[in-house]
């Protein structure tokens, strides 16, 4: 077969059969109880933002499960803990509040996706609730939901994520001398 590049849905939709319909109206635009017990027990999601330029980032957000916080059924709140100060995902919340979330819990090969708008807050009162020892954080993620779904776990199973027999060593490499 020769290379060809796809370039509309009909051509995908000639190699990949629609959905099951149950599949293709799954998502929602709130979390029900399921989701946020899921959202609140999580000790990590990866945060996909848009800079200016258009560019994507994805940072992982690793944290105590209860760190992020369900305000309502479609508002849900996480700390900015102190990192690399880089502010790369807040940086470009400034100027594109598009948000998507991929929440994971280790052990469970389903995982949740969150879409939706964020805004960034400072001094919001339930900011106390996530504290860790002493520190509260100053700033806080709210994030208003617009999609919301279960995403099957085929990606975790094949890759053997949870199964310590798959894990390989990796070192990573010395940066290079300034």
């Amino acid at each position: 077969m020769a290379r060809t590049e796809i370039t509309t849905e009909a051509e995908l939709r000639e190699i990949v059969d629609p959905p099951h319909p149950k599949i293709a109206n799954k998502d929602s635009d709130h979390l029900d109880e399921a989701q946020q017990a899921f959202v609140t027990g999580s000790p990590l999601f990866f945060l996909a933002t848009t800079n200016a330029d258009g560019l994507l980032d994805v940072s992982p957000r690793g944290d105590l499960p209860g760190s992020v916080l369900m305000l309502d059924e479609r508002t849900l709140a996480f700390p900015d803990r102190r990192g690399n100060r880089r502010l790369d995902s807040l940086r470009n919340l400034l100027v594109d509040p598009r948000v998507g979330m991929l929440f994971v819990r280790p052990g469970v090969t389903d995982m949740l996706r969150v879409n939706g708008d964020a805004t960034i807050v400072r001094g919001a009162d339930y900011r106390v609730n996530i504290a860790i020892d002493e520190f509260v954080p100053e700033i806080t993620v709210e994030v208003r939901t617009a999609e919301v779904f279960w995403h099957c776990g085929n990606a975790l199973r094949r890759s053997g994520t949870w199964d310590e027999t798959t894990w390989t060593p990796f070192e990573r490499p010395a940066p290079a001398p300034a």
